[in-house]
């Protein structure tokens, strides 16, 4: 008998669609059919979404249609983008991702915070997510078994560049998603570390395992705040949470791709 690991068929479509859901959610909580805005952040945290909540640059999208989430509209310093709390662990992060780029999203931008593998050599607070390690489920339903899920290479070259030219505390580096972050042993940490991985984070190669089975433009980065909690004081993102640091990331993320294009 085939095993269901076995029965992922990638290029036939699914019954069940992001589409149809919305239609549906939509229908029955008398949601307009609208758009949201063209950039959506994900902020698997918590923390940006309660800062900006606080400090009232955050409104409720109400062409949000999912059952699970609010998204907000945010627009600060003449940057507009949409946020979205919460959204932990690949498959969450995955089901988001398929609703919002139905809903008029054109580039998604995941910011999670990530445990230090290999420490960076200037100590940098974010790494832009060059490629991931899959050690989770979600991206073995959108393409076939592979080593990691990497980012668009056209991506990938606009930002390193444009970094360069900023005061952003960044680095390019490869991460290792896992869906079980208490099993994460010490021989598989020696193990990712070898595989040379800054970090441990929850979503990455997922979403880039579906922004390459759909074509869209998905960018994954790790904040660096913690060392899987092995001594007290871990977990530390800076100020208000590193919502600062945050915004910053992002709208400089903004600005680069808004000139290459």
């Amino acid at each position: 008998m085939k095993l269901m690991r076995d029965n992922k068929y990638y290029n036939d479509s699914s019954v069940f669609t992001p589409e149809n859901l919305l239609r549906e959610a939509r229908r029955q909580m008398s949601i307009e059919n609208c758009k949201v805005p063209e950039v959506c952040v994900l902020d698997p945290d918590g923390d940006l979404v309660e800062y900006l909540l606080r400090t009232n640059p955050a409104t409720l999208n109400k062409c949000w249609a999912c059952y699970h989430t609010k998204l907000y509209d945010v627009l600060q310093d003449g940057v507009k983008f949409a946020v979205l709390g919460n959204a932990v662990g690949s498959s969450f992060a995955v089901l988001i991702a398929e609703q919002l780029f139905v809903s008029g999203c054109n580039l998604l931008i995941s910011i999670t915070s990530a445990g230090i593998i290999n420490p960076t050599k200037d100590n940098t607070k974010f790494i832009l997510i060059e490629q991931s390690l899959r050690d989770e489920g979600t991206s073995y339903h959108y393409l076939p078994p592979s080593d990691t899920s990497d980012i668009n290479s056209a991506l990938l070259h606009t930002l390193r560049a444009y970094y360069t030219t900023t005061d952003l505390s960044i680095e390019p580096g490869i991460s290792w998603t896992t869906d079980a972050p208490y099993r994460e042993t010490q021989a598989s940490i020696d193990d990712a570390r070898e595989l040379k991985a800054v970090c441990v984070e929850m979503e990455a190669a997922a979403l880039y395992a579906f922004a390459i089975a759909r074509s869209k433009d998905v960018i994954c980065f790790a904040h660096l705040t913690n060392t899987m909690a092995q001594s007290e004081g871990d977990f530390e993102k800076g100020e208000e949470m590193g919502s600062l640091d945050t915004l910053d990331l992002i709208h400089h993320t903004m600005k680069a791709l808004a000139k290459s294009r």
